[in-house]
């Protein structure tokens, strides 16, 4: 089922008197409980389509449709709500608050996001997911005495704990070695299929390609 679609996207910056045109009209169609990788050399314009695709910039031309609803007309203050309601981000740094354990990140995502819960409710929450990522077992812990998979995997705990539409990964392996980016591919993926995501993910690295279920070559702006 297709939840997610760019129609006809465009993006161009001006540098001086010069336009630089990023994006060329791109369209694309997201499925649900599935990965969609972006994979293309540096300047190919796929960090920039994923972007726009969370609302994190608007576009220069184009549709963004989600849930029926063009995103390119909407509000900044609404696409604020749709981003934190309805999205998930997954980055290549995990980003963790050093003063807040692992538990507390959580427990904040719930409290922006404005899920209406009790503060029992949202431990009991926040547990089951660390356990579905695997820790729980951490929960009291800070962000200093973690591992770079640990961390990342809070912070795909973080992302998915409001129980996000779609799932934005900007190179979510790309500080980690490769036997724990396996680790974090391999939980996206799981996660994608368990809680029915539509997953979309910018990557350099080949090895997680596999995990896929479809694969976009972006070059110059374009789909090739």
């Amino acid at each position: 089922m297709t939840t997610f679609t760019i129609d006809g996207v465009k993006k161009s910056f001006t540098n001086g008197e010069v336009e630089e045109q990023v994006l060329n009209g791109i369209n694309l169609s997201l499925q649900e409980g599935e990965i969609t990788a972006l994979v293309g050399a540096s300047g190919s314009g796929k960090s920039t389509l994923l972007t726009i695709a969370a609302g994190l910039q608007r576009a220069s031309g184009g549709q963004v449709i989600f849930e029926g609803k063009d995103m390119t007309d909407m509000s900044q203050e609404d696409i604020r709500k749709v981003r934190a309601s309805k999205f998930g981000f997954i980055f290549q740094s995990s980003h963790l608050v050093p003063f807040l354990t692992v538990s507390e990140q959580l427990m904040l995502m719930l409290d922006v996001s404005e899920i209406k819960m009790s503060k029992h409710e949202q431990k009991e929450e926040v547990f089951k997911i660390l356990k579905l990522v695997g820790m729980d077992h951490r929960k009291d812990a800070y962000p200093a005495s973690l591992s770079g998979g640990e961390k990342q995997r809070v912070a795909i705990a973080r992302a998915i704990i409001h129980k996000p539409k779609i799932l934005f990964a900007d190179e979510p392996t790309a500080s980690l070695d490769s036997k724990r980016s396996k680790d974090v591919m391999k939980l996206i993926r799981d996660l994608t299929n368990t809680l029915n995501i539509t997953t979309l993910i910018v990557t350099h690295d080949e090895e997680m390609l596999p995990y896929a279920d479809h694969i976009i070559t972006m070059k110059d702006g374009l789909i090739i």
